[in-house]
């Protein structure tokens, strides 16, 4: 299995979060069950985000406490 890029793991972070703002929870057999967590999804967001800006030769960064090319 080939080892995905970030920009492919990030689509995929987007398409679930876009998928949990659809509704992927809800109650089966009496259970209640939830198949993505936003939370989980939106931190990874980030992180892949700022490691593909990284990757990409800086992007926006924060600088004590303003932003600015990085």
């Amino acid at each position: 299995m080939a080892v995905k890029t970030t920009l492919a793991q990030l689509e995929e972070v987007q398409a679930a979060i876009s998928k949990v703002m659809d509704g992927q929870s809800g109650t089966w057999d009496g259970k209640q069950l939830t198949l993505a967590d936003l939370d989980t999804l939106n931190k990874r967001e980030t992180m892949l985000l700022e490691r593909y800006n990284s990757e990409q030769g800086g992007g926006l960064t924060r600088n004590r406490g303003r932003i600015g090319r990085g």
